[in-house]
């Protein structure tokens, strides 16, 4: 299902045993497009000491009642590795909190989570020694490729010939853990729309510039299936939507890649 992440905004995030905080923001990376940690506010009981929490420590999405559901406890959170989430989140930092709950790295592996498609499932720790996990921490590159999501909110969104406005929200999938969408308000260009454009129609992002670049005409865009924020995306309206600008969908090349690798493991 597809959800818009301003509904992240809030959301509470409630360990085994109590609520942790509410979420504020969110981290994803720059090459793949998965969020990779929330941002928890954790208010009195630690001191308003926000926290980062992995979609991988998800196990009940609550969407209605605006609540997640992590298999943590609260004595694990206070006791994980500190991070300033107000600078940028180094890879070493990266391997540290990863480490320290005992989850796969997600970039030592093939698919959007490393080993795997999904987060849900990667939550078993790893047998690795604490001499091995702080050797790879120590070889680590500084540079994680997160980018957060109130960062990014605002970027300027450039189709090939011209302006078409500013990222305004993106749209997740909430069993991977991807953004499939950026929600483009055209209000400068096209007053009272909104569009959507996928990370995979992204030429390049100039994060020096704030600008968002696509591969698509303003009329392609002006001409594509009508969006509305306020209705839930579906399958249909994502296979119009692809077939306007002809491009393959996302789930089309993961069925690909799902299938190659079935076939090279036989």
């Amino acid at each position: 299902m597809l959800i818009n992440t301003a509904w992240l905004k809030g959301l509470v995030i409630r360990a085994t045993d109590g609520e942790l905080g509410t979420v504020d923001q969110f981290y994803f990376d720059d090459e793949t497009w998965a969020i990779r940690y929330l941002t928890v506010e954790t208010g009195g009981w630690m001191g308003g000491r926000p926290v980062l929490i992995s979609p991988i420590s998800v196990v009940h999405a609550d969407w209605p009642a605006r609540r997640l559901d992590v298999a943590l406890t609260k004595e694990q959170v206070a006791n994980s590795p500190e991070m300033n989430t107000h600078e940028p989140v180094s890879r070493q930092h990266e391997a540290a909190f990863l480490g320290y709950y005992g989850y796969p790295y997600y970039w030592g592996g093939s698919c959007l989570w490393g080993p795997s498609f999904y987060p849900v499932g990667l939550a078993e720790p790893t047998s690795a020694s604490t001499e091995a996990t702080e050797e790879r921490i120590w070889r680590e590159s500084p540079d994680s490729h997160l980018r957060s999501s109130e960062a990014v909110t605002g970027y300027h969104v450039e189709a090939a010939d011209g302006a078409i406005g500013h990222v305004d929200n993106f749209l997740m999938d909430d069993e991977a853990w991807a953004i499939r969408y950026l929600e483009v308000a055209t209000r400068n260009w096209w007053p009272g729309q909104k569009v959507l454009v996928s990370p995979d129609w992204v030429e390049r992002v100039s994060w020096a510039d704030s600008k968002v670049c696509v591969s698509l005409s303003r009329e392609s865009i002006r001409n594509a299936p009508e969006y509305t924020d306020a209705t839930p995306i579906t399958r249909e309206y994502e296979n119009r939507l692809h077939l306007h600008y002809g491009r393959p969908p996302y789930w089309l090349r993961q069925g690909e890649f799902k299938s190659a690798l079935s076939m090279s493991g036989s």
